[in-house]
């Protein structure tokens, strides 16, 4: 799906042109996802996106914007939100993001942080900011890590290194698996899932990047030895998403084309700190996830099996910010036409997901036929958005 002139006048069925990319659309996508991430989505998200009664970020917004004040809290999302406000003050684009995203932490250490005299974060929170989930879950965690990581990069605060050693001390001690990876949660529980492992891949990738910590490129060296040794089936090229405890693969195998493309943008990651060459896997995966695609748009879908047909037709967001960022790492690479191609899905992303009437807000999935499946507008898609526009700005320009 490269870059084309569109075939369509000004005023002809807009449909016919959906999957079609204009060149002056794409020249200056990532000046214009900027200018929304700063002007739109960090003040929305910070204002009514944050509860000024009971601190903690709101989990999700009602179609009009309101708040949702009474969704649960899921812990994962206020790291999610953490990271996208310090990242933001990392970049220089929004001064105040460093004292949203301390407030957040501090909200989230208080709240979340074994207060039911357990070690580790439990799982979900009432928005009065009681546990209403204490089982310990190793995504959360992952993105808790990943969080502490992008706050201590701003300041290199002591009491937030010493948050991360203790969470590395919980996965050492209380989620760490006999056979490789971690446990999906405490209580144990099947089936094991590919995506902890890959979120703390980036979350070690992320904590090697702000700390220069040597042990955190063998942290994370041991990620990318379970995916070459379990996750990525290297005959099909696939990454497999289900697992048994001893890392047999659940059949019917599930492929999520959004994994696949967020792996080949990770591998770039540890190439770069490690200079452990990752070229043929990144390609292997790429043309993977390029195989389940919507036709009409060309964005990815959701699931696919392991020959290549589409099993949900539907389409999230998350897996075209994915396909933005693996398509930027393969620019980083100098990937003849990477830089395009990845334009191309920064603008699908603009075009069917970003273009919500609530300013700062997106929609979250689509049927096959356009039609929009969610009615509320997620917070825990922020994440995705922005690390996909501040790697756009960092490597297109």
């Amino acid at each position: 799906m490269g870059i084309r002139r569109p075939l369509a006048r000004p005023g002809e069925d807009a449909m016919a042109d959906e999957g079609i990319i204009a060149a002056e659309e794409a020249t200056d996508v990532v000046a214009r996802l900027k200018r929304r991430m700063i002007e739109e989505a960090l003040p929305l998200w910070s204002t009514v996106g944050w509860d000024s009664a009971g601190g903690g970020f709101i989990d999700r917004l009602h179609r009009d914007g309101a708040a949702d004040a009474a969704a649960p809290r899921r812990v994962f999302v206020q790291a999610r939100q953490i990271y996208c406000y310090a990242k933001a003050a990392q970049m220089g684009w929004y001064p105040e993001g460093r004292a949203i995203a301390l407030k957040g932490l501090e909200h989230l250490l208080s709240k979340a942080k074994a207060p039911d005299g357990k070690p580790g974060y439990v799982h979900r929170l009432t928005p009065e900011g009681t546990v209403l989930d204490g089982r310990r879950d190793a995504y959360d965690h992952a993105f808790i890590l990943f969080a502490l990581a992008t706050v201590y990069a701003l300041d290199q605060d002591a009491q937030i290194r010493a948050e991360i050693d203790a969470l590395l001390a919980f996965l050492d001690g209380h989620l760490r698996s006999p056979h490789g990876g971690v446990h999906e949660s405490l209580p144990v529980s099947l089936p094991r899932r590919q995506n902890p492992h890959m979120h703390l891949f980036e979350a070690m990738i992320a904590c090697f990047d702000a700390t220069h910590d040597l042990s955190f490129q063998n942290r994370a060296g041991e990620f990318f030895a379970l995916f070459l040794a379990n996750l990525y089936d290297k005959q099909k090229r696939i990454l497999t998403e289900y697992f048994e405890e001893d890392w047999s693969k659940i059949e019917p195998v599930s492929v999520e084309p959004g994994h696949q493309a967020e792996w080949v943008w990770l591998l770039k990651g540890f190439e770069r700190i490690t200079g452990c060459p990752t070229g043929q896997r990144r390609a292997e995966l790429l043309a993977t996830a390029l195989r389940y695609r919507d036709e009409a748009t060309g964005c990815l879908i959701d699931e696919g099996d392991d020959i290549g047909n589409i099993r949900r037709g539907t389409r999230r967001l998350w897996p075209q910010t994915e396909i933005a960022k693996a398509w930027i790492a393969q620019a980083e690479s100098g990937e003849a036409g990477a830089a395009d191609e990845a334009r191309a899905a920064l603008v699908r992303l603009e075009r069917h997901y970003l273009s919500h009437p609530v300013r700062g807000g997106w929609y979250d999935q689509f049927d096959r036929d356009g039609k929009s499946l969610i009615d509320t507008i997620p917070a825990s898609s922020f994440y995705h958005v922005l690390c996909a526009v501040t790697e756009a700005e960092q490597v297109l320009g």
